[in-house]
């Protein structure tokens, strides 16, 4: 049987702040280490207590941006993995063999979120 994780979090950080050099090291900055327990917190809070463990994945997002600023979806991606990772909802993002990102309404009374869907695919997909 196919698991379905289906759970919102908070907006993310774009790529362009999660990351900081220090001594030629490329390490995750506050802002991506914040938004990593932040999550933890959510996937609790939501009782999202199963996991994919080492199945192949299938991810959609639906973003609700905070504003009507351009943003580049893609710079959304990387956090938010890292973050769902971080938080055991699988072992490593190789495991995703599907992305669909859509922009949906813009949330103007509140600081965006995102609404995630994970499915387990099929065996030899």
């Amino acid at each position: 049987m196919k698991t379905h994780l289906m759970f919102t979090l908070p907006w993310p950080p774009s790529v362009n702040t999660y990351y900081r050099m220090y001594m030629n090291r490329l390490l995750i900055s506050r802002k991506g280490r914040e938004y990593r327990r932040t999550v933890i917190g959510e996937i609790c809070r939501q009782k999202v207590t199963q996991g994919l463990s080492d199945a192949r994945i299938s991810l959609t997002i639906a973003v609700y941006p905070p504003d009507k600023r351009k943003r580049d979806l893609d710079n959304l991606l990387k956090p938010l993995i890292d973050a769902m990772g971080g938080a055991g909802l699988f072992t490593n993002d190789e495991q995703i063999d599907e992305i669909m990102i859509a922009r949906e309404a813009v949330d103007i009374d509140g600081p965006g979120y995102v609404r995630i869907h994970l499915t387990e695919l099929v065996e030899g997909k």
